[in-house]
C-alpha cells in the first residue's frame, strides 16, 4: 500500500475515535450519566458549582474581626475617676462670700467633685490594668467596670507622666488579659482594632477598625503629650474616652495604648495616636515591679540640623546635632563633643531628632548604646554606657529652642543678616556672661536663606566661620570675603537657651 493510502486510513481512524468520544459524552449528558464517562461529578452538580458564591477570603477576613472583638473585649475596661476640686471664691470676705459657697446640693462649701471617663486594658490575670496617666491623674476615687458589667474599686500602682502611662489594680483573679505584641512586627498598612469607651459611659467597649497610618511619630508638639513615645498613628476611630484603651492587631495582641487624637473639632478626624507596645511593656513592668520608672540618659542637649548643614555634611535632616555635653556625663566620658551630628542609634537611623530622646529614654541606666556620629568630615561610632536620667539630666536639657534677642546694625547684605561686635551691653541683654567673643546676629531677614535653611536667629553669637575663629564682625567679613559664590561653609554659633549658653552648628551658602 502506498504511503498516501496508509496516511488516509490513519486520518479516518483518528477521526472516528474522536467522533466516538464526542457521541458518548453527549449521550451521557443527555441521559444524566456523566459520572460513567470519566467524571466524578454529575451534570447537575457541575451547574450548581458554577453559581456565584462569596469568596472564602472575604468571609475569613470578616470572621477575623468578629473573633478578635470577642476575644479582646473581655479584657477591656471602663475607668471612671473622681477628684475633689476647690473653686476659688472671688467674693471672699465680702457679703457675697457665703452665697458663692453654696453648692447645688444646698450645703455650704466651695468644693465639688469632678468626674472623668477613660478606658483601660487588663494585662495580667491578677487584676493589673494599664491606662493613660491623664485618665487617672489627681483622682481621689477610681472605679472600674468590666465587660460583664461588674464594678470594682481600683488602687493606683504607679504612674509616669513623661510617658502618659499608669497602672491600676483591682482585687480579682483569673481575669481575661491581653498578651503584648512586638513593635518590630507592626507595619504601616496593616489592619488594627481600637477598643474603649468613647464620649459616654453608655458607649463602653466600642470597637473600631482601621490601619496603621504611620510609625515613629515624634515632634516638638507631641512632646507635650509624651516625651518618650514614637507614636503609632492610626485611622481607627479614636475619640475622647478611648484614652487608655488597647490598639490590637488581628491576632489579638496588644500593640499600643490609645492616647491622643489630632483634631480641629475635638472629635475623630482619622488621625489618632497610640503609645507603642515596646514603651508600654517597659514602663508597665517597672511600675508593677518598683512603682517608678528609671530611664537612661546620655547627658547632652541636642537640636535639629539646618537644611544647608544637612546638605554640606551629606546626612539626613532627621539627624541631631549636639549643642551641650554635660561635664562628666556618659556622653562626655565616651568622647562625644559639641558639634557632633548623631545620625543613628544602635544602627537605627534617626528620622527625627526627637527620636534620639525617645530611643535612649526607653533604655535602662547601664545599657550600652552605639552612636553613629558625623564629626566635621569624618564618620565614627561611639559607645556610651547610659547613666540614670534623674541624676544627670537637668529639666532644660535634651531639646528646646532659643529665645531671640534684640539689636540692629549694618547687614551682610547677601546673607540677609545684621552683625555687630559683642559689647558688654549686648552681652548682658542677650544673656551672655561677657566671657564670649564673636559677632552677634542683631537682625536676620525672615525670607533669607540664612533664616529659612540655615536656622540663624536673632541673638546668635557667631564664633567660627568656615572652621576659622570669629572674635568680632570684622573677622566674619574677612573670612566671608574669601569664600566663593555658591559655596557652603559651616558656622559655629553660641545660643542662650533657658539660661544656658549652648553651642549650635549650621551651614550657610554664599549667594
Amino acid at each position: 500500500m502506498s504511503a498516501f493510502g496508509r496516511t488516509s486510513i490513519a486520518v479516518l481512524l483518528v477521526g472516528a475515535f474522536i467522533a466516538g468520544i464526542l457521541s458518548a459524552t453527549v449521550g451521557a449528558n443527555w441521559l444524566e450519566a456523566g459520572d460513567r464517562v470519566g467524571s466524578t461529578a454529575s451534570a447537575t452538580e457541575a451547574v450548581a458549582a458554577s453559581e456565584p458564591a462569596d469568596p472564602p477570603s472575604v468571609l475569613d477576613f470578616e470572621a477575623s474581626f468578629i473573633s478578635i472583638a470577642e476575644s479582646v473585649n473581655p479584657a477591656v475596661v471602663q475607668i471612671r475617676s473622681e477628684r475633689v476640686v476647690t473653686r476659688p471664691n472671688p467674693f471672699e470676705n465680702t457679703p457675697f462670700g457665703d452665697f458663692f459657697n453654696q453648692n447645688p446640693n444646698g450645703g455650704q462649701g466651695n468644693e465639688f467633685r469632678s468626674q472623668a471617663l477613660g478606658s483601660g486594658v487588663i494585662v495580667r490575670e491578677d487584676g493589673y490594668i494599664v491606662t493613660n496617666d491623664h485618665v487617672i491623674r489627681n483622682a481621689d476615687d477610681l472605679e472600674v467596670q468590666l465587660f460583664d458589667g461588674e464594678f470594682y474599686e481600683a488602687e493606683l500602682v504607679g504612674s509616669d507622666r513623661d510617658s502618659d502611662l499608669a497602672v491600676i489594680r483591682i482585687k480579682a483573679d483569673n481575669l481575661p488579659h491581653l498578651p503584648f505584641g512586638n513593635i518590630e512586627n507592626v507595619r504601616v498598612g496593616q489592619w488594627v482594632m481600637a477598643f474603649g469607651s468613647p464620649l459616654s459611659e453608655d458607649l463602653g467597649n466600642t470597637v473600631t477598625s482601621g490601619i496603621v497610618s504611620a510609625l515613629g511619630r515624634t515632634s516638638e508638639s507631641m512632646n507635650n503629650l509624651n516625651l518618650f513615645a514614637q507614636f503609632i498613628q492610626t485611622d481607627a476611630a479614636i475619640n475622647p474616652g478611648n484614652s487608655g484603651g488597647p490598639l490590637v492587631d488581628l491576632r489579638g495582641r496588644l500593640i499600643g495604648i490609645n492616647s491622643a487624637i489630632y483634631s480641629r473639632t475635638g472629635g475623630n478626624q482619622g488621625i489618632g495616636f497610640a503609645i507603642p507596645v515596646d514603651e508600654v511593656e517597659n514602663v508597665v513592668g517597672q511600675l508593677i515591679e518598683d512603682g517608678r520608672v528609671e530611664r537612661g540618659a546620655l547627658g547632652l542637649n541636642f537640636a535639629p540640623i539646618s537644611t544647608t548643614l544637612a546638605d554640606v555634611l551629606e546626612v539626613s535632616r532627621g539627624a541631631a546635632q549636639v549643642t551641650i555635653v554635660l561635664p562628666d556625663s556618659p556622653a562626655d566620658k565616651a568622647g562625644v563633643k559639641v558639634g557632633d551630628v548623631i545620625v543613628a542609634v544602635n544602627g537605627r537611623r534617626l528620622r527625627d531628632p526627637n527620636a534620639l530622646r525617645t530611643m535612649v529614654g526607653n533604655m535602662p541606666p547601664g545599657a550600652r548604646v552605639k552612636l553613629d556620629i558625623r564629626r566635621d568630615d569624618d564618620e565614627k561610632s561611639v559607645t556610651v554606657e547610659l547613666g540614670r536620667r534623674a541624676d544627670i539630666i537637668p529639666d532644660n536639657t535634651e531639646g528646646g529652642e532659643v529665645a531671640p534677642s534684640e539689636g540692629g546694625a549694618d547687614p551682610v547684605a547677601d546673607l540677609g543678616i545684621t552683625l555687630r561686635d559683642l559689647s558688654p551691653e549686648l552681652a548682658t541683654r542677650s544673656g551672655f556672661d561677657g566671657s564670649q567673643k564673636g559677632a552677634i546676629v542683631a537682625a536676620v531677614e525672615a525670607e533669607s536663606l540664612a533664616f529659612r535653611d540655615g536656622d540663624v536667629r536673632q541673638g546668635d553669637l557667631i564664633t567660627e566661620a568656615n572652621r576659622k575663629p570669629v572674635e568680632n564682625e570684622r573677622d566674619f567679613r574677612r573670612i566671608y570675603a574669601d569664600i566663593d559664590s555658591g559655596d557652603s561653609f559651616i558656622v559655629r554659633i553660641l545660643r542662650v537657651q533657658n539660661g544656658q549658653v549652648t553651642t549650635y552648628f549650621t551651614a550657610l551658602t554664599k549667594p
